[in-house]
């Protein structure tokens, strides 16, 4: 039986405009375990599982300990879901993930197209890490949902890696392509409108509804090898309206691994 693992890392040096994000794991557990909800996601799969072992939340004092930290969870054979952090976590861990998975699909759901080569001086910001993937050769493809701030850099850089960006200004779900490899999907949370998850450093308006995502990810028909949730700024949150949204997106994506 192959165990999913849930990995918290408390990291987020590499965001630009507002630090944050590395308070977030142990927040979205504890309103997991609230007792607010149940356990149970919507597909009547509950995470309360022997499937399913949470390692904790790790410091992270140096960015290669990502990587490190990944690698150690995925030698147990374990599907690896994270709990983050700013989107820069992402790289490290894909990766870790490459040697076990050469071809390797990629679910990026977000504002940003994160494809940046470079962001205020640094290769490993935030606004990189898919630039950083896809330039490594580590994903055979990758498809963003939700994005509406693409410049005229991204946009190059979307043609050139070859990636499909879905846009909200001309969203069709139904056009969403279906995987035929290993999955990983990335789930950043300004993805999310505001009005929904105004806990996050970035306020995008535009953006998916929380029902637009769970649809999303009830029709992934491929096996998710990986995920992560990034980007939710607590110090931004309203209510933990954003703790309580990550927590459920956290138990539909869990149930769909196991």
């Amino acid at each position: 039986m192959k165990k999913t693992i849930i990995q918290g890392i408390l990291f987020d040096e590499k965001s630009s405009y507002q630090k944050g994000p590395k308070l977030a794991p142990p927040l979205i557990r504890k309103a997991l375990h609230s007792g607010s909800a149940n356990m149970f996601a919507e597909n009547l799969i509950s995470i309360e599982s022997s499937k399913i072992e949470d390692k904790g939340d790790f410091e992270i004092s140096d960015y290669l300990d990502i990587e490190r930290i990944t690698k150690n969870h995925l030698e147990s054979n374990a599907k690896i879901f994270t709990l983050g952090g700013d989107h820069s976590i992402t790289f490290p861990i894909i990766k870790a993930h490459c040697e076990k998975y050469p071809k390797l699909d990629i679910l990026h759901i977000d504002a940003h197209s994160d494809l940046y080569d470079s962001f205020e001086g640094d290769k490993h910001s935030h606004a990189c890490p898919f630039a950083r993937i896809m330039e490594n050769g580590m994903a055979t493809r990758l498809v963003q949902v939700g994005i509406r701030t693409l410049n005229t850099h991204q946009f190059e850089q979307a043609k050139k890696f070859d990636v499909e960006v879905h846009q909200m200004r001309n969203l069709n779900l139904d056009a969403i392509p279906k995987f035929e490899n290993p999955l990983y999907l990335s789930l950043d949370m300004d993805a999310f409108d505001p009005a929904f998850a105004p806990g996050v450093s970035h306020h995008e308006p535009g953006g998916l509804t929380s029902r637009q995502v769970i649809d999303l990810i009830h029709g992934i028909d491929a096996e998710i090898i990986g995920a992560d949730i990034v980007e939710y700024n607590p110090n931004r949150d309203f209510q933990d309206m954003t703790a309580f949204l990550a927590a459920k997106m956290m138990k539909e994506i869990l149930s769909k691994m196991i």
